[in-house]
């Protein structure tokens, strides 16, 4: 119903909107996997790592498979087409999550780093569920498009904790039936995402090469697009990827530790069903600093105590941030390119977010296990600070942009 009311009623709407239910049911399969690795990866990775720092390493190759293929897989599916794309990032999706089941069997600390590594790969290639979302839909939907696929993801919010929680001591050794489990969520992304109908680009758009990325990444909008993304996910993979170790060194179970990742998950998720209607009523770069304010807010929630509710407001605060730099950079991004540009422009966004995401994995775990918590949520601040600078010059720009040209 709420689809309906959306993306109307119309044969073309229908269409759409039949899209945005598979991308969206691919998002929510995608992120049960990813939160479900968050949850388990850092326990896991202590358990199994020579040394305490190397814990957060799974999640650093987890960051880094996607890091390395993001580009490659929009240019796969420039030349392919969406459908394609995604079948492969399934089939990455179902390699890597047994790969890991048979690194905890055999205890192997590196076969486990190559199985998140391999899954990161299918990340990467899910991470085009949205930017497919903006290419169905027409102009003036296309933030609600988008933030109606990333919603799809509060599904991995509750199914991936409550799936560690039941999976994590149902076989021996502990995890493997956690890990096992991904693999199934997988197959079924594979067989929902095979049913895609996304037109593809034309003849002309698929070989003409479009502007320079240099010329294009000039840009202020792309500047700020860019800055949102990545350093909202950075920041978010930074303190999430760090929040299992965090709890457990305070005292807390990996009971609360799950439920305050579900809470997180929920939290970056949900909004999508509104997102997309506070940009279009408020325009984009306010609902951006909302987000920079809201991960502000987070890390001064941090600072002030360690107990199970200090944790779960933070870590709410912190994805509802999450949420409006992530669509609102995405949003935005739109506005930087043409068809025949899509394939570098948003490839190059991503490679920056996963770029953003490795160092903020492979810094959460060292950090958490060394200066602490406190410290680790301090070094947020700079970098929200700078993306909030960034769009605030784009507003003012644009403030005086309109106030000259009132046409």
């Amino acid at each position: 119903m709420a689809l309906s009311m959306a993306f109307g009623h119309s044969t073309p709407m229908n269409r759409i909107r039949s899209t945005i239910i598979r991308l969206a049911c691919g998002q929510a399969l995608l992120l049960t996997n990813g939160v479900m690795l968050i949850a388990v990866n850092g326990l896991v990775g202590l358990a199994l790592a020579p040394q305490r720092w190397m814990a957060t390493l799974p999640v650093t190759a987890y960051v880094v498979g996607a890091a390395l293929s993001t580009v490659p897989a929009s240019f796969f599916m420039k030349r392919h087409g969406r459908r394609a794309g995604f079948m492969l990032g399934s089939c990455l999706g179902i390699v890597g999550a047994l790969v890991g089941a048979a690194a905890v069997a055999l205890s192997s600390f590196w076969m486990l780093c190559a199985g998140t590594l391999v899954s990161g790969m299918y990340n990467a290639f899910g991470q085009y569920y949205r930017f497919a979302a903006a290419d169905a839909a027409p102009v003036d939907l296309r933030a609600r498009a988008i933030s109606w696929v990333l919603a799809g993801g509060i599904v991995g919010g509750v199914v991936g904790p409550e799936t560690a929680k039941f999976t994590r001591g149902l076989v021996e050794p502990f995890f493997l039936a956690s890990y096992a489990s991904l693999a199934l969520f997988a197959l079924v992304s594979l067989l929902v995402v095979r049913t895609l109908a996304i037109p593809p680009l034309s003849q002309a758009e698929a070989h003409a090469p479009g502007r320079p990325l240099a010329q294009i990444a000039r840009q202020p909008a792309f500047i700020v697009a860019v800055l949102a993304a990545a350093i909202g996910y950075g920041v978010m993979n930074l303190l999430m990827a760090a929040t299992p170790l965090a709890m457990d060194v305070c005292g807390h179970p990996f009971s609360d530790a799950a439920l305050v990742l579900q809470w997180h998950v929920i939290a970056m998720f949900a909004p999508g069903f509104v997102t997309g209607h506070l940009i279009r009523r408020y325009g984009v770069l306010n609902v951006l600093l909302c987000g920079a304010a809201l991960m502000l807010a987070c890390v001064g929630v941090v600072l002030t105590g360690v107990s199970l509710m200090h944790f779960w407001w933070a870590l709410v605060l912190l994805g509802v941030g999450w949420n409006f730099l992530f669509i609102g950079g995405t949003t935005l991004l739109t506005e930087c390119c043409v068809p025949s540009e899509r394939a570098k422009v948003q490839g190059s966004n991503d490679f920056v977010v996963f770029a953003m995401q490795m160092l903020s994995s492979l810094a959460s775990g060292a950090v958490v296990t060394g200066p602490g918590w406190g410290m680790l949520n301090q070094l947020a601040i700079p970098l929200v600070a700078v993306t909030a600078f960034a769009t605030a010059v784009l507003w003012l720009q644009r403030r005086r942009e309109a106030a000259e040209n009132p046409s």
